[in-house]
């Protein structure tokens, strides 16, 4: 189950990347090819309606945004101010580092719990009662998006959710942290997989002294 829940953020973000880079891309050829005098082809493209397409776009980046941030607890990418933790005694730096996690734990769990009481009272109460067959009484049933005409709970659930799996990402940092004493640290831009240092110690790109001072003496 872990095996999957720990590459929940990358399937959900690549799927959203990609699907709003094809909806960006059709909308495009949309706007440009309706544009061109050409017989049937120039009716039938216009008769498309891609008004849509930013409105879902727009929403695509949003659920983006909440889940590349929960991405970014457990790969250590976030940016962090770190100078007064290393200028603590090491036996207080354990005790900084597990503050900071517990902050981030409990202020992700209250801004999901809000959100998640927001999208109750904006729709979903009224949405999941009707879907049970159960009776609605006075409940709203909520607005809708403008063009897409999608219940609003339903965008705005990126919030609950995107910050409850933020909350658990602390968690997983936090135990992981008490057991190993070690943090998730972010990639080094720098670092090119695959490429030994040993290689770029003999790259003729790379200044090599030894060698500079042989060829001179020779």
């Amino acid at each position: 189950m872990m095996k999957y829940l720990d590459h929940l953020e990358e399937w959900i973000i690549t799927f959203l990347m990609a699907a709003a880079t094809l909806v960006i891309f059709f909308s495009i050829i949309h706007r440009y090819g309706a544009g061109f005098p050409i017989p049937v082809l120039q009716d039938w493209l216009i008769g498309l309606h891609f008004g849509w397409a930013q409105e879902l776009c727009i929403y695509m980046f949003v659920w983006m945004a909440k889940f590349g941030a929960a991405y970014g607890v457990r790969s250590g990418i976030h940016v962090g101010v770190d100078v007064l933790v290393n200028r603590l005694p090491v036996e207080w730096r354990t005790k900084g580092v597990m503050v900071s996690i517990i902050c981030g734990t409990i202020f992700t769990g209250i801004i999901g719990t809000l959100g998640a009481t927001f999208i109750w009272e904006n729709g979903l109460h009224y949405a999941l009662y009707h879907l049970l067959g159960m009776p609605t009484g006075d409940l709203p049933e909520g607005p809708t998006t403008p063009d897409l005409e999608w219940p609003t709970w339903f965008v705005y659930s990126a919030v609950p959710m995107g910050s409850y799996l933020m909350c658990f990402r602390f968690m997983q940092v936090g135990y992981r942290f008490l057991k190993t004493g070690e943090l998730p640290h972010s990639h080094d831009e720098s670092h090119v997989e695959g490429l030994e240092e040993e290689a770029i110690e003999h790259s003729p790109l790379t200044p090599a002294k030894d060698q500079a001072a042989g060829g001179t003496a020779q």
